[in-house]
């Protein structure tokens, strides 16, 4: 049985960039209804993902088990458990404890993902993305409304920043333009697009700051400034993203509180113009 801390889904996810097409299926399947992978035969499983069961098997030992039944056991132990993430979509919970369920789970998420988070990571991050001669944000699918939310707060306080791409812009547009003196603020959620890696390996080359935002399932990336990883699991079928709200709205706390005079000043001059033009 494998170490408790590599849970089976925890495999999927960290083994998804690297499967072959067919395999990529049964791996988006079980990570789209993990809550029922326990009850699965491997015959049902690949006619579920529209794959052959021989590439089920295929997938299952690229996840590092024998054979299914011992990635079906694995499943199993873990539903046992308790986590809510693979709680039976027909579990016949009623509406007050689906609503308990859905907030002991957002409580979990922020206590976990904050653990891993200290005030200087927070700090230095603020500071960085303050002092930088331009703040590029970016974000795809369910990233995207996080990264329009993040660049929209933080234009309280910072003049210089941007949410790529815009609508009918390539990236190339924005990413020829990044130097060292730049942070890019980067939203990688599941379910990532396939160019991430190539996204990140140019940021990289440019030597700009990376602040990389991400699910619990991607691995470090040691060559970002600051990844924070943030949890999502929930009690059905769609993640839980309270956690990575409350990050966008510290790191956008903790930058106005270090502008000081300049930011309030920014603030002021905001709300004046809003009442002087009648927007709100």
């Amino acid at each position: 049985m494998p170490p408790k801390e590599h849970s089976f889904l925890t495999r999927v996810r960290q083994a998804l960039p690297e499967l072959h097409p067919a395999e990529r299926r049964v791996g988006d399947f079980v990570c789209d209804f993990p809550g029922e992978l326990a009850s699965y035969s491997a015959q049902e499983l690949a006619a579920l993902a529209h794959v052959s069961k021989a590439t089920v098997s295929r997938f299952i030992q690229r996840l590092g088990y024998q054979n299914y039944e011992e990635a079906r056991r694995h499943a199993r132990l873990e539903k046992q458990t308790g986590s809510r993430l693979f709680l039976s979509t027909s579990a016949d919970a009623s509406a007050e404890q689906s609503v308990a369920a859905h907030i002991a789970q957002s409580v979990s998420n922020l206590e976990s993902t904050f653990l891993a988070v200290s005030d200087s990571q927070i700090t230095a991050a603020a500071t960085a993305i303050l002092n930088a001669r331009k703040v590029w944000v970016i974000g795809f699918r369910a990233s995207q409304p996080f990264a329009s939310y993040l660049q929209w707060q933080l234009t309280q306080v910072i003049e210089n920043i941007t949410a790529i791409p815009g609508n009918g812009q390539t990236l190339g547009e924005h990413l020829v333009s990044l130097v060292p003196q730049d942070v890019v603020i980067v939203f990688g959620l599941r379910r990532r697009v396939a160019r991430m890696e190539l996204i990140l390996d140019q940021i990289q080359r440019s030597k700009a700051k990376l602040l990389y935002v991400t699910d619990e399932g991607v691995p470090f990336v040691t060559s970002a400034a600051w990844h924070f990883q943030c949890h999502t699991l929930a009690p059905g079928p769609l993640f839980n993203h309270v956690s990575v709200m409350a990050l966008c709205h510290l790191l956008t706390t903790r930058c106005i509180e270090i502008a000081g005079v300049a930011g309030r000043s920014r603030l002021r001059g905001i709300e004046g113009l809003n009442d002087s033009l009648e927007e709100l």
